[in-house]
């Protein structure tokens, strides 16, 4: 693998891992079953871009993404919380409206930024090539995110989402008003989703409405294999985690994807990330087993 394609797939482990943090907050702090992150994403996007085009400061613009990207995440909350949906049902419908939301803020199936200024283009220097310079600044972003959150749920706001992902009766039982914590939980992961989507289409050079397929399952997948990584209880481990489970991930992908012998091509994505998803639910697994043996 060449060391494009090594900046390359760091570049794009990076934004994922902000999808992954997200996606963790709702999968396993809320324990809420969220699609919406395959609309969210997109739609980060969609504002991004057009904002951009429009002639806004992309920094201003990133914020209307990741605002946009939190709206969404609170109308889902707001299915399932006050009209009694299911959650996962609530989410699907959020998702598929969504597609919708995104063609019309768009206008059309796509928005190119190739000639439109970025926060990349205006905060990286002259001297420093584009495949280096995105994922250093995408770093300091990540970084930034991380640990924003980990103080974040350290806080008693903070304790109170994750109580309530953890028991609702009992947090419930201790004046904790359950609904509005699942709505502003979603709406930080979602706009976690929104940020990566306004990221990821400045880094493309343009927004698709195509770009949010199988947003979810690359976010799950990072959550699972770090996890497999780094398998921890504490909040701190666990956000470190799901970082390193997503730069992970994407460089496997660009592993696989970029050796000859093994013969994959770029067709092959959603099939390398099928077995890589298996193989990370498969590793605890295994260790437990080995672990009971060596007991007996």
């Amino acid at each position: 693998m060449s060391l494009f394609s090594l900046f390359g797939a760091l570049e794009i482990g990076l934004i994922f891992s902000l999808v992954a943090l997200g996606v963790f907050i709702s999968f396993r702090l809320l324990r809420f079953p969220d699609l919406t992150v395959d609309g969210s994403f997109p739609l980060g996007g969609a504002v991004g871009a057009m904002c951009i085009v429009s002639g806004m400061d992309p920094f201003l613009a990133t914020v209307c993404a990741t605002l946009a990207g939190a709206a969404a995440g609170v109308l889902t909350a707001l299915l399932n919380v006050h009209l009694k949906i299911m959650d996962l049902l609530a989410s699907i419908l959020m998702m598929i409206a969504l597609y919708s939301i995104n063609l019309r803020i768009m206008g059309k199936p796509n928005i190119p930024l190739i000639m439109e200024p970025t926060v990349f283009s205006v905060l990286q220097p002259e001297w420093l090539v584009d495949y280096i310079g995105r994922p250093l600044i995408l770093i300091v972003v990540v970084v930034f995110a991380k640990f924003g959150l980990d103080a974040y749920f350290s806080t008693q706001q903070g304790l109170a989402i994750r109580a309530t992902g953890s028991n609702p009766r009992m947090a419930r039982s201790q004046g904790v008003n359950t609904g509005a914590m699942i709505i502003l939980g979603m709406a930080i992961s979602n706009g976690l989703v929104g940020l990566a989507g306004a990221l990821y289409a400045q880094t493309q050079g343009g927004a698709d409405i195509s770009m949010g397929i199988g947003t979810i399952v690359i976010g799950l997948a990072a959550v699972i294999v770090g996890e497999s990584i780094l398998p921890s209880r504490k909040l701190f481990m666990l956000t470190l985690a799901v970082v390193l489970g997503a730069i992970v991930y994407r460089f496997f992908i660009a592993l696989a994807l970029n050796s000859d012998f093994i013969g994959l091509k770029a067709q092959d994505l959603n099939l390398v990330t099928a077995l890589l998803v298996t193989v990370a639910l498969v590793i605890p697994l295994l260790k437990q087993r080995y672990a009971r043996r060596k007991r007996v």
